[in-house]
């Protein structure tokens, strides 16, 4: 591959719009948008909506799906998500790109942080400036430039801006397997590690939450007419923290246990919630034999066990879909100088969710930055050109058939 006239071109016009890369990134991100923010979520969608009218692209809202969440004392409850925002382009075009992101954050609505600053070093210090409106901000960066290239007309794409993909996406699942089900190449905007590289193989990841239920009673008078619930969930607990060990690379975090009241009152509810990360669908499957069994058998008598929950990202392993177009990609690459890597992580993210619907993904393209998840969350601001015209050149080598969308989509058919 090399970079033509018509490539540089579109990559000149992302280095000319660098000022507003940053800038609306910066703007999103001084506005909260914590996954259980509605407001401050619709908020961003608003602003979103409106940017993304600047593309020539249809640009829709989607309701996404209902979902519920267990709360402390058990019970379900029925939450909903703010729209996701669909833009499209040419869903006739012989090869199809899906990209993704996400624009709620981890921070809650009453956090400290709340406001992008700069630091000594340069770097942009903000909630959501990495993960990922600097991500999201990228997206369209690269989508405008390569709208302007003569070889547009052969690629169609698909767009998903999503409002859920902090708390395992239960929202736009299906968004994200009907995506990556019909298209060829998916690219999705998280951040890339602060030196640039990119993550390959991911890790499934499944979030549990065990409803321990007993029987309340005094605790001085009556004690043993009671059935400590807390009790329970804390030996349930044990039991499956010794589940790590067992088998390789798959982990078993015991994140917490709610429930209980006052000192001299047998707690008659629990619920113990964990996180599950595997590195294999026949890991999945083990571990989720191992938790069917441990929650068969409640602790001690009188008490009942309900599970809820289950695995929302299925493993990402580097299959030969996958390794074919992270080679693409580190040839892209270098022909802008960057030097391109790729490490196993543990984190997962949408892109498992299009992996598993069938579509070779790379999913760090977003901005280089780090201590995302912190008060520490930090982008650099020079990677927002650098990443958006990384993309804009992808974009123009899958246009021009130099990366083989559809050979890659056909690899990963394989090996479903």
């Amino acid at each position: 591959m090399r970079i033509l006239e018509q490539d540089h071109a579109a990559l000149d016009l992302v280095g000319r719009g660098a000022e507003v890369l940053i800038d609306r990134a910066v703007r999103w991100s001084n506005v909260n948008s914590g996954s259980d923010h509605v407001e401050g979520l619709e908020a961003i969608l608003d602003l979103l909506e409106t940017e993304a009218a600047r593309l020539p692209a249809e640009v829709s809202r989607v309701p996404t799906q209902g979902f519920s969440t267990v709360a402390d004392d058990g019970s379900l409850i029925a939450r909903r998500s703010p729209d996701a925002l669909i833009l499209s382009a040419r869903p006739e075009a012989p090869i199809q790109i899906v990209l993704t992101g996400h624009y709620d954050t981890v921070y809650p609505r009453d956090s400290v942080f709340q406001t992008v600053v700069s630091r000594h070093d340069g770097a942009l210090n903000g909630p959501g400036i990495a993960d990922m409106k600097g991500g999201i901000s990228v997206l369209l960066g690269a989508l405008e430039a390569f709208e302007t290239h003569p070889d547009r007309e052969r690629l169609g794409w698909t767009a998903l801006l999503s409002p859920d993909e902090e708390i395992g996406s239960p929202a736009s699942a299906p968004l994200l397997a009907e995506l990556g089900a019909r298209g060829h190449l998916g690219l999705t905007y998280e951040p890339a590690l602060a030196d640039g590289r990119l993550a390959g193989a991911r890790k499934g990841s499944g979030n549990f939450h065990v409803v321990v239920s007993g029987r309340a009673a005094h605790a001085g008078r009556a004690f043993a007419e009671g059935r400590n619930a807390v009790a329970g969930a804390a030996m349930l607990a044990a039991v499956l923290h010794a589940l790590n060990g067992q088998r390789d690379e798959v982990t078993v975090n015991v994140a917490r246990i709610s429930g209980g009241g006052a000192l001299n009152v047998v707690a008659d509810s629990a619920v113990v919630r964990f996180n599950v990360r595997v590195p294999d669908r026949a890991a999945a499957d083990w571990i989720s034999a191992a938790i069917a069994e441990v929650v068969a058998a409640p602790p001690f008598e009188g008490l009942t066990v309900a599970l809820h929950g289950g695995f929302t990202r299925p493993p990402k392993p580097m299959d030969a879909a996958q390794s074919a177009l992270f080679e693409a990609v580190r040839e892209t690459g270098a022909l802008l100088g960057q030097t391109i890597a790729w490490s196993p992580s543990g984190g997962v993210c949408e892109g498992n969710n299009l992996h598993a619907a069938g579509l070779p993904n790379v999913d760090t393209l977003g901005v280089r930055g780090g201590l995302i998840h912190s008060e520490q969350e930090f982008a650099w601001p020079d990677s927002f050109v650098e990443r958006t015209q990384l993309s804009t050149l992808i974009l123009c080598k899958a246009a021009s058939g130099e990366i083989d969308a559809m050979k890659l989509k056909q690899l990963r058919l394989e090996g479903l």
